[in-house]
């Protein structure tokens, strides 16, 4: 299918209307139903000039409404700076592109740079547009057109604002924590076949290595909750809730900032701990949790065994489930739910967790 081909087929489909948008790399098993970084709504009818990126590592395709022209230039600040600026002459374009594991970050950074309207969209779900479009064809050219459609036909896009320093400072030592952690479990899982003297030391010294760098990590994180006083506050409340520590808090510090201005099912469906039906006619399918940010959810789980331990309340409600039949699993995934709603509360009202309020 030529170029034209497609640009007329587009032009003439109805476009469906948008879902909400993520947070992180463009990663379909992992879709989060608000991007931390996103603002107030951006209606339909304020978009008709449209500036799409479509995004790689060395080149971005820029494709714009209403003259609908491409544009191929380097993924680099300056050059996006120059089209931008061009662009803006006598208009207020809007600028849209796709969540791609940061590569996006030049895009993003200059349009608020230069005073336009960003969205960040999720890979997974223009793609999905893409193919309610009946498109099976992917190249930069036809995606940079479908992204600027997506962004004319779409309402309640969320606009993109940059982070606060100290977020993306904190947001980038928890992610290494995250990281060497992960690093740490998966040589202890090579440790349990030892059959290499030379490879078990060279192990071990790999494992030690890395637990001192999580401790001076959590040491930085620490102080940089200490002195920032949004953070020190957030944090006393976060950890008056049973079960959840400082390592929790600043988990949700971290990858959670939204949180306190959600409502309950908000603060457990953009945690991925929300459960989703899978019913057809008769069928009753079994529900399933689902997307979310991972990385708050692992958090919540070490945090709902603790609270499972130590919080009467929770004991309670674990018991009640596991009369109706529930299996452990939906039991900890239940108080998880819980614990995010709960989180969700202190910080709105930003009073303390009542110790003594019956789960």
């Amino acid at each position: 299918m030529t170029r034209r081909a497609v640009a007329k087929y587009l032009a003439t489909r109805h476009i469906c209307q948008a879902i909400r948008t993520v947070e992180g790399p463009s990663r379909p098993c992992i879709i989060k139903d608000h991007d931390k970084h996103m603002s107030s709504n951006f209606h339909e009818g304020h978009r008709t000039n449209i500036i799409a990126f479509e995004v790689s590592k060395a080149s971005l395709t820029v494709h714009s409404l209403p003259d609908d022209r491409q544009v191929t230039i380097p993924n680099t600040a300056p050059a996006i700076r120059r089209l931008l600026k061009a662009k803006t002459k006598g208009s207020n374009p809007f600028v849209i592109c796709e969540a791609s594991g940061g590569y996006e970050r030049h895009v993003l950074n200059c349009a608020v740079e230069v005073g336009l309207s960003a969205h960040r969209a999720h890979g997974t779900r223009t793609r999905n547009f893409a193919k309610f479009l009946g498109l099976s064809a992917k190249t930069d050219a036809v995606d940079a057109r479908m992204l600027a459609l997506f962004a004319a036909k779409s309402v309640d896009l969320r606009l993109w604002q940059p982070p606060a320093p100290e977020t993306v400072e904190l947001r980038g030592l928890r992610r290494r924590r995250d990281d060497l952690a992960q690093m740490i479990r998966i040589e202890q899982n090579r440790l349990e076949h030892p059959q290499i003297k030379h490879v078990e030391r060279s192990l071990k010294r790999h494992v030690r290595a890395m637990s001192n760098e999580i401790k001076e990590l959590d040491t930085q994180i620490a102080a940089l909750v200490a002195a920032t006083p949004e953070f020190r506050q957030k944090s006393g409340l976060l950890t008056s809730v049973i079960g959840v520590g400082l390592k929790t808090a600043a988990a949700c510090l971290a990858y959670l900032p939204e949180l306190g201005s959600l409502t309950k099912g908000e603060a457990a469906s953009i945690v991925g701990l929300a459960p989703h039906a899978q019913d057809s006619g008769t069928l009753k399918g079994r529900r399933r949790i689902s997307g979310g940010r991972r990385e708050v959810r692992s958090s919540l789980y070490m945090a709902a065994l603790t609270a499972l331990r130590l919080d009467p309340a929770m004991q309670a409600f674990a018991h009640r489930l596991k009369e109706r039949g529930k299996p452990a699993k939906v039991v900890i995934t239940a108080i998880m739910r819980k614990l995010a709603v709960i989180l969700n509360a202190v910080l709105k009202t930003g009073e303390p967790a009542r110790r003594t309020h019956s789960a």
